[in-house]
C-alpha cells in the first residue's frame, strides 16, 4: 500500500501548478504594471515546468488499476494543449473594460481580474491532472470539481456583456446537477463494495464473479450507470449536452476553446477509470448498451444540429458534442469484449483527444482573431476583448485572400475534424472504427461513418467559404496585430500539430497506448478455494500487471 509520502512524490506536477497559480494571482495584484504584464508568462512557465516534472516522476507502476501509463499520458496531453490554449487566451482579461478601469491612472486591485483569470486557468488544468492521477472515488470527485468550478468564473469574468453571466449561471446549475448525479453513483459503488479505493473495488467485483455471486451486483451497476450519466456533462454528451451551444456562444471565444478541450479530457479520463472498476475482461450488458446508446445519440444529435446552425460558435459547439459520441463508442468497443479488454478502443480515444484538441483550438483561435462588422439587429455584439458572438458563415468569406495564415489554419482544422487523410483526425477515426470493428459492433460502424458524412456538410462548408465564399454583406474584419498576435501563433501551432501527428508519430502513440492497455496473462495457479483466497490472489497480482501495462506507454507521451 503506497504511503502518503509516495503519493506526494507523484504529485510534483500538480504542486508546481498550484504554486504557479498562486504566483499568477499575486502578480496580477501587484502595484507594478510591469509585474502585472508578466502574468501570462508566469502561467506558461508554470505549465512547461509541470510538464518536465510529469516526465521526471515517470509512470506509476503501482497504480491500483494498472493505468499508470495513462496517468502520465493525460497529464502531458493536457499540459501541451494548455500551453497552446494560453496563447489563444492571452490578452482576454487585459481587454476588458473592468481591467482598463482598474489599471488606469491609479491601480485598483479590487477591480483587476488579470491575476484571477490565469489563476483559474491553471487551477482547471490542475484539476484534469488530479483526475488522471486519482486512486479513489473521493479524490476523483474533488478533482473533477476542481476542473469545472474555475470555468464557471472564467466564463462570467471575461466578457463585458450580461450574456456571459447568463451562460455562467446556466453552466453552473447544470454542472451542479451532474456533480450530484455522479456523486450519488460513487456513493452506490461504495455501498456495493464497502470501499472508495479503486483497487479494492475492482478486487471485490472480481471476487464476486469468481465465487458465483452477482457479477456485479445491481447496486454496483446502478452506481456505474449514474456515474457515467453524470460524467456525460463533462464531455458534452447526450443527455447532458443541452447547455453546450448557449454556453459556448455566450463565453468569450478563447474561453470557449478552453471549454471545448479541457473538461472533455478530464471527463474521458474519469470514464476510463470508472469503467475499469468493473475489471479487464468485459462490461455488463446494461453498461454496454448504455454506452452504445449514448454514443449513437450524441454523435447523431450533435451532427444534425450542427448542420442546421449558421452561427459559427454554435456549429463548433455541436461539433464538440458529436466528437464525444465518437469517443464513447471507442470506450464501448475496448471495454466490452472478452479477449479485447481495454484494447485499441480506449487507446484510440486517448489519441483522438489529442487530434480533436488541436483541431478545435485551431478553429476557435481563427474565430477569436475576427470581429464582425455588422449585426442583424443593429446592436453592438462585439465586446472589449474583440470577440463577437454573432459571427456567421458569411463572415469567413474569402478569409484566405485577406489572411493566408488564418485561412490555412481554418482549412487544416476543418479537415482534421472531418477526418481527412493524412491529418491527425483521420488517424483518430481510423483507429476508433478499427476498435468498433474488432469488437464486432458492425452496426455502430455504419452509424459512425454516416455521421462522419453528415459532419462533412458543415466542416467542408466552412473550408469552402474560407477560400471561395462571397459574402452578401461585409465579412468579419481581422483584429489589429497587437490584439490577434498570440492567437495567430496558437492557431499556427495547432494547425502544424494537426499535420504532424497524422503520420508516423501518431501511429506510434496509438500503438504504444494499445500495448499499455492490453492485460498481461497471469501465471498459472490453482483455483482459489475460498473468497478470501481469490481476493488475496487478485491483490498480489495487481502490481505486476500494472507495471507490465504501464511500461508500454512510456514512448507514447505527447511532446510539444
Amino acid at each position: 500500500m503506497p504511503t502518503i509520502a509516495d503519493k506526494l512524490a507523484g504529485l510534483w506536477p500538480e504542486i508546481v501548478m498550484l504554486l504557479g497559480a498562486v504566483a499568477c494571482l499575486a502578480a496580477g495584484l501587484s502595484a507594478s504594471a510591469r509585474t502585472r504584464r508578466l502574468t501570462p508568462w508566469i502561467a506558461g512557465g508554470t505549465m512547461a515546468l509541470a510538464w518536465i516534472f510529469a516526465l521526471w516522476t515517470g509512470i506509476d507502476a503501482d497504480h491500483p488499476l494498472g493505468l499508470g501509463g495513462v496517468v502520465t499520458y493525460v497529464k502531458c496531453l493536457v499540459l501541451v494543449l494548455g500551453l497552446v490554449l494560453l496563447l489563444v487566451c492571452a490578452g482576454v482579461p487585459e481587454g476588458l473594460k473592468q481591467t482598463a478601469a482598474a489599471e488606469g491612472a491609479r491601480f485598483d486591485p479590487g477591480l483587476s481580474v488579470r491575476g484571477e483569470f490565469y489563476f483559474f486557468f491553471l487551477l482547471s488544468i490542475t484539476g484534469v491532472m488530479l483526475t488522471a492521477g486519482a486512486t479513489d472515488l473521493v479524490w476523483l470527485f474533488l478533482a473533477l470539481e476542481l476542473t469545472s468550478l474555475p470555468t464557471y468564473v472564467m466564463i462570467a469574468m471575461t466578457r463585458d456583456r450580461t450574456v456571459a453571466h447568463e451562460s455562467a449561471v446556466k453552466y453552473f446549475f447544470l454542472g451542479a446537477l451532474s456533480a450530484a448525479m455522479f456523486l450519488y453513483g460513487f456513493a452506490l459503488i461504495y455501498g456495493a463494495t464497502g470501499f472508495t479505493e479503486f483497487g479494492p473495488i475492482r478486487d471485490a467485483v472480481a471476487v464476486s464473479s469468481e465465487t458465483g455471486l452477482s457479477d456485479p451486483s445491481p447496486l454496483m451497476l446502478m452506481g456505474i450507470v449514474l456515474s457515467v450519466l453524470g460524467l456525460c456533462f463533462k464531455v458534452a454528451a447526450v443527455p447532458m449536452h443541452v447547455y453546450t451551444a448557449d454556453v459556448y456562444q455566450g463565453a468569450a471565444t478563447p474561453v470557449t476553446a478552453f471549454l471545448a478541450v479541457v473538461p472533455k479530457v478530464a471527463g474521458f479520463a474519469a470514464l476510463i477509470m470508472v469503467l475499469h472498476l468493473l475489471g479487464l475482461d468485459r462490461l455488463p450488458e446494461p453498461v454496454l448498451y448504455l454506452l452504445g446508446a449514448i454514443g449513437v445519440l450524441t454523435m447523431t444529435v450533435g451532427n444534425v444540429l450542427a448542420f442546421v446552425q449558421t452561427n459559427l460558435k454554435r456549429v463548433m459547439a455541436y461539433s464538440s458534442v458529436a466528437n464525444s459520441g465518437y469517443m464513447m463508442l471507442g470506450l464501448m468497443a475496448g471495454l466490452g469484449v472478452p479477449g479485447n479488454a481495454l484494447g485499441n478502443g480506449p487507446a484510440a480515444v486517448l489519441f483522438f483527444l489529442l487530434a480533436y484538441g488541436f483541431g478545435s483550438i485551431g478553429a476557435f483561435a481563427v474565430i477569436a482573431a475576427l470581429a464582425a462588422q455588422r449585426s442583424p439587429d443593429g446592436a453592438d455584439h462585439t465586446d472589449a476583448t474583440g470577440v463577437a458572438d454573432d459571427l456567421e458563415y458569411d463572415d469567413l468569406a474569402g478569409l484566405w485572400w485577406r489572411s493566408p495564415v488564418l485561412g490555412g489554419v481554418m482549412l487544416v482544422s476543418m479537415l482534421t475534424l472531418v477526418g481527412m487523410p493524412p491529418l491527425s483526425g483521420f488517424m483518430g477515426k481510423f483507429f476508433l472504427i478499427g476498435g468498433v470493428l474488432n469488437a464486432g459492433f458492425y452496426g455502430l460502424v455504419i452509424v459512425l461513418v454516416i455521421n462522419s458524412a453528415i459532419s462533412a456538410g458543415y466542416y467542408l462548408r466552412i473550408a469552402m467559404l474560407t477560400f471561395f465564399g462571397e459574402s452578401s454583406s461585409a465579412p468579419a474584419v481581422i483584429l489589429p496585430e497587437g490584439r490577434r498576435g498570440p492567437r495567430v501563433v496558437g492557431a499556427v501551432i495547432a494547425g502544424i500539430a494537426g499535420l504532424l501527428i497524422g503520420g508516423l508519430p501518431g501511429n506510434s502513440v496509438v500503438r504504444n497506448a494499445r500495448e499499455a492497455f492490453e492485460p498481461v496473462p497471469a501465471p498459472a495457479s490453482a483455483e482459489p478455494e475460498t473468497v478470501q483466497a481469490a481476493a488475496d490472489e487478485s491483490t498480489a497480482s495487481a502490481p505486476a500487471v500494472a507495471r507490465s501495462q504501464a511500461a508500454g506507454l512510456a514512448d507514447a507521451v505527447p511532446t510539444p
